[in-house]
C-alpha cells in the first residue's frame, strides 16, 4: 500500500516562499492521483491542488491560482507543492493524499484512501 510523508513546512514571512515535499513509498505512484489539502485554524480541509498519475494537474482553489503551483519528480517518487507569494490566509497544514483512481482528481477528502500526517505552515510577520 501506498505510504505519503509530507515536509518542507515552517514559518515564512508575507511574500515568501515555501515548497512542500510528499514522499511516496510502498507503491508505484504513477498508479495514484496525489492532492495536496489544507486545513487552516478553524476551517474545514480543502483541496488545493492535485496531479493525476500521467501529469495533468488541476487547481480547485482560486485563491492560491497564480501563486502556487504542483510538479511530480517520478525518479524520485515525488509530489511537489511551489507556495509563492504566500498570505498568512495560507498558514495551516497541509497533507497530501492518495487516491487509486490515477487517472482522475478529486477535490473531495473522502475519495482519498491514503494520507500523510501533514506539514505546517505558518505565513506570519
Amino acid at each position: 500500500q501506498l505510504r505519503l510523508v509530507e515536509s518542507g513546512g515552517g514559518l515564512v514571512q508575507p511574500g515568501g516562499s515555501l515548497r512542500l515535499s510528499c514522499a511516496a513509498s510502498g507503491s508505484t505512484l504513477d498508479t495514484y492521483a496525489i492532492t495536496w489539502f489544507r486545513q487552516a485554524p478553524g476551517r474545514e480541509r480543502e483541496a488545493v491542488y492535485c496531479i493525476t498519475g500521467r501529469g495533468p494537474s488541476t487547481t480547485y482553489d482560486d485563491y492560491v491560482k497564480g501563486r502556487f503551483t504542483i510538479s511530480r519528480d517520478a525518479a524520485k517518487s515525488t509530489v511537489y507543492l511551489h507556495m509563492n507569494s504566500l498570505k498568512p490566509e495560507d498558514t495551516g497544514i497541509y497533507y497530501c493524499a492518495g487516491t487509486i483512481s490515477g487517472h482522475v482528481c478529486y477535490e473531495w477528502p473522502s475519495k482519498y484512501d491514503y494520507w500523510g500526517q501533514g506539514t505546517q505552515v505558518t505565513v506570519s510577520s
